[in-house]
This record gives C-alpha cells, sequence and structure tokens, in this order.
C-alpha cells in the first residue's frame, strides 16, 4: 500500500526534525522544508496528502501560504493542520475561515497530533477527496471541477488513459502497479506546472484514467509531452526481457502463454466549442471518453463530436 505524504512546513529545525522523524516511524512518506515559498515549490513538484503548516515563517506567514493553496485548482484540497505559538480565539479564527481543517497550539501532544492528522486523512479518503495511491483529487473534486465548466468558457477537458495497465498489474503485481500510476500523477503534475496555470487541474478519476482540464491552446501539446513522457521514462517499471522483447508474457486463465504489449497511453479531447453540454451529458462524456479511444500506441484525438 503506498504511504500517505505529509509535508512538515516549520523554520525551527528541532521541531521539523522531530515530526519528519516521529512521521516517518508512525509509516508516512515525511518531508520538512523552512519556508513559506519552498512550501509552495513543493507542493508544485510533488503533492502531499497533507501539510503541518507553522503560521510564523520567515518570508510569509502561514496564512498566506494557506491562501495560495486554497486558491490552486491542484492542490486546494490538501488537508491543512496550522501549527502556531499563538493560543488567541481570533487567531484560530483566522485559520479556519481561510480553509485549514484544523489548528493545534505549541508546545503540542505528539500524540494529539497524529490524531488528528490521522482524522484529516482519513475524512479526506471518506469524502473521496484523494485518490488513496496518486494523492490527486478525486471523484468528488472531479465532480465539482467538471460542474463548473458548465458555467465557464475557454476549457478542453482530457482523459489519459494508461492501456494494458490490467495486464501489467498480473504480471509485475499491484505494488508496481501502484508505482506506474505514481509516475503518471507526478508526470502530469510537473508537465502542468511547466506549460500551464494554477486554475488548471488534473484529477484521478480511478484505476487507469485520469482527467486533465486546462485551455484549448494547451491540451494538445500537454497530451503529446505525456505521451512522450511516458515511452521514455516508464522503462525501469519493466524486466530486461520484457523491455528487450516489446512485449509483457503472462499465463492467461486456461494456461497458455500469451503476450500483451508494453503500458502505453491514449488521451481524448473535447472543449467547450464542443457543446453545449448539460450537467449530465458532460459527466457521461468524461467517463467515456476513454471507450472512444483506439488503443495505439501514443494516440492522442480532440473529438469533436462525442457525446452530441
Amino acid at each position: 500500500m503506498s504511504k500517505e505524504k505529509v509535508l512538515v512546513v516549520d523554520d525551527a529545525p528541532d521541531i521539523a526534525s522531530m515530526l519528519q522523524f516521529y512521521f516517518n516511524a508512525q509509516g508516512y512518506e515525511t518531508s520538512a522544508v523552512a519556508t513559506g515559498n519552498d512550501a509552495l515549490a513543493s507542493v508544485r513538484r510533488t503533492m502531499p496528502n497533507l501539510i503541518l503548516l507553522d503560521i510564523n515563517l520567515p518570508d510569509m506567514d502561514g496564512y498566506d501560504v494557506c491562501v495560495n493553496l486554497r486558491h490552486n485548482m491542484r492542490a486546494s484540497h490538501i488537508p491543512v493542520i496550522f501549527l502556531t505559538e499563538r493560543d488567541e480565539r481570533s487567531s484560530k479564527m483566522r485559520g479556519l475561515e481561510l480553509g485549514a481543517d484544523d489548528y493545534i497550539t505549541k508546545p503540542f501532544d505528539i500524540e494529539e497530533l497524529r490524531l488528528r492528522v490521522a482524522n484529516a486523512l482519513q475524512r479526506a479518503a471518506r469524502e473521496s477527496l484523494t485518490n488513496p495511491v496518486t494523492g490527486l483529487p478525486g471523484s468528488r473534486l472531479i465532480e465539482e471541477q467538471m460542474k463548473r465548466l458548465l458555467r465557464e468558457q475557454n476549457w478542453s477537458l482530457a482523459n489519459i488513459t494508461i492501456n494494458n495497465f490490467g495486464v501489467f498489474n498480473e504480471v509485475y503485481g499491484f505494488v508496481a502497479g501502484d508505482d506506474a500510476l505514481k509516475f503518471v500523477g507526478q508526470m502530469l503534475n510537473e508537465l502542468i506546472n511547466q506549460h500551464s496555470s494554477a486554475s488548471d487541474f488534473i484529477g484521478h478519476i480511478g484505476g487507469a484514467d485520469f482527467l486533465l482540464i486546462t485551455a484549448p491552446d494547451r491540451v494538445k501539446a500537454i497530451g503529446k509531452l505525456a505521451i512522450l513522457r511516458f515511452e521514455q521514462d516508464t522503462a525501469p517499471l519493466y524486466s530486461y526481457q520484457d523491455r528487450k522483447a516489446g512485449y509483457m508474457t503472462f499465463i492467461d486463465p486456461a494456461g497458455k502463454q500469451r503476450q500483451a504489449p508494453l503500458m502505453n497511453l491514449s488521451i481524448g479531447a473535447i472543449s467547450d466549442c464542443n457543446g453545449p453540454f448539460t450537467d449530465i451529458r458532460i459527466e457521461r462524456i468524461a467517463t467515456n471518453l476513454a471507450s472512444a479511444l483506439p488503443r495505439r500506441v501514443g494516440y492522442f484525438s480532440q473529438f469533436t463530436n462525442i457525446g452530441k
């Protein structure tokens, strides 16, 4: 099972090191930074499942970091727990008004903090806010973003599918399958950071399907880069024999040896100019884009009539 990622943002080295050591020992994948700018840069590189955020930072206060996160479509869902020496009611209220999920005052009981972290992560999972493997926004947040599209113009929605992912899972196991999903999530996050804006969105629909919302003039370039990166960078996921052969070998339920192509991406995109769309139709379009795609290596299509 994938470890949940916790980002500690605190400029006190002793506190940051203690929290990183403690939560690593609790089974989390924990990283630490000392400034608000470093925190925002870290989130852009690798999406954490939860952030422990000190308010008193050297470059900007934690409130500004929280505001920045809540205005970023790709990071707005991340649970934030404030760590602070301020015990005033007004400070707590301000943090909660800005969208923080919880608040704990220093010096804190580490067991209490552990429970608050666990509860925030469980609450996010129950509400389908994030996919447990990739940490990307899950079904509820995807639905909210798709409803937002109905009120807006100048958007493209792309479904990104990993072909032959089921066979890969059967051959290499679910741990390797999770690694492939995490790679795609991380790759899409990097491409969006390089070529898009804070209003763009990436979600993990489930299984081998991801969803991207961006501007029409960017969707094809991002899609082509994703296809190329996937082809170039997934070689280490396979055995030497499969890489050399160019296909996976597996045993089917009848006991016969079969061959299947290596994984590849198919991407299908639509835009607002293909509408108008109703609430029901746009949800159907998102789920049906994948089935409309040919399972060809490096396939990208901008549909003009799907769902009409």
